[in-house]
């Protein structure tokens, strides 16, 4: 799941204003990990759609103008061969989905890099 740092930024932005509530149907036996009798709430702030590792890849090779060198090895122990966030609550709640694309993204920070480290 690629996330942009705007869209984290704007996701942590919009819940300050969001009050969380207990959830009165919480259960320690079966907790949600969300949520809690006290007032908190967790928010999951993704793009909501899994990345393939070699098209990130790809992505940043386009926008360095450069060809990564690749070590292709097969899965490791521990790794995760899928993963995204689901940000259904954070849609509920205060009405925001990232919406920036690893393509736009990818090339708004090489952009920024370069000219913050003017390289």
């Amino acid at each position: 799941d690629f996330t942009y740092i705007d869209d984290i930024v704007e996701g942590v932005i919009r819940t300050l204003d969001h009050l969380p509530e207990p959830n009165s149907a919480w259960q320690g036996d079966t907790p949600d990990p969300g949520t809690s009798l006290a007032p908190y709430r967790l928010y999951n702030i993704g793009n909501n759609q899994p990345v393939e590792l070699l098209h990130f890849i790809d992505v940043i090779e386009q926008n360095v103008g450069k060809k990564a060198i690749r070590n292709l090895m097969p899965l490791q122990p521990g790794d995760v061969p899928e993963t995204y966030a689901n940000v259904d609550d954070l849609m509920r709640d205060v009405g925001f989905k990232p919406e920036t694309s690893i393509e736009s993204g990818i090339e708004r920070f090489v952009k920024w890099y370069r000219d913050y480290y003017r390289v």
